[in-house]
């Protein structure tokens, strides 16, 4: 977000604004204080829902063959261990902004004997250090309302996606029915702070991803950014009345 001239460019942070230059250090911080919990977080914010929502995104990409995916945002292996499970000649680049999120989940690959096709890589999604045209598919999962700059992130995913290589993004977003939308906020901001400070002890880390929820783009508008990265065929699918959504592109 451009300031007046001379001063430094703000972004948000939740609901509070911040210098850009500041919002990656915050983020990180957020995410190392809840990755030992994250995981067991994710089960009892969502009482497992979670998990179908992973399922499906990875069904709608059908995984095959000796492909290359590029998981960012991966950390705990969510995505990843069942992209494994479903292709077993795929490799799996397993990105994050954050060591600890990766930590985690090269622990449960050990514990889970996942040692083959699997790597694990710090990077940020808006400057990866890969070529161009490198991959034959992107996803991403809860990790893309987290960057600072969402469209050098989706630029950077076009780039290193070759021809006829497959976006995808599961991501919360705009719950459609204002009975749902109503229940699900009381939820939200009253609830889960609290959840996170019994389980994670920490409360605020846990207000801030409520509040980057809300601040997400809703799935029309980052549709529309999606095809402005260059994709085409953008379609999205919304998941438990709109409370999240999976978005695909294709680099034609």
């Amino acid at each position: 977000m451009t300031q007046e001239s001379g001063l430094p460019p703000e972004t948000h942070f939740g609901f509070t604004q911040v210098p850009e230059a500041d919002k990656v250090r915050l983020v990180r911080q957020v995410f190392e204080s809840v990755a030992p919990s994250y995981d067991l977080m994710n089960d009892l914010m969502s009482a497992g829902v979670h998990r179908l929502w992973k399922n499906t995104m990875v069904d709608w990409l059908d995984p095959r063959g000796a492909i290359t995916v590029l998981d960012m945002a991966g950390g705990t292996g969510d995505i990843a261990f069942r992209i494994h499970d479903r292709a077993r000649e795929a490799r799996i680049l397993v990105a994050d902004i954050n060591a600890a999120m990766l930590d985690q989940g090269r622990s449960r690959a050990v514990d889970q004997a996942r040692l083959d096709r699997l790597s694990w890589t710090c990077m940020n999604a808006e400057t990866l250090p890969l070529p161009d045209r490198s991959v034959d598919a992107y996803t991403i999962a809860f990790g893309i309302r987290n960057v600072t700059h969402i469209d050098r992130a989706l630029a950077e995913a076009f780039r290193v996606l070759k021809p006829g290589g497959r976006f995808l993004c599961l991501e919360f977003s705009k719950v459609h029915n204002a009975a749902l939308a109503s229940v699900y906020d009381a939820y939200s901001f009253h609830l889960l702070p609290r959840i996170g400070e019994w389980v994670a002890k920490d409360a605020e880390s846990y207000r801030y991803l409520v509040e980057s929820i809300r601040r997400f783009p809703d799935q029309e508008t980052f549709a529309g950014m999606i095809r402005d990265a260059g994709f085409g065929q953008v379609k999205y699918r919304d998941l438990t009345g709109g409370i999240a959504a999976i978005h695909s592109g294709w680099r034609v």
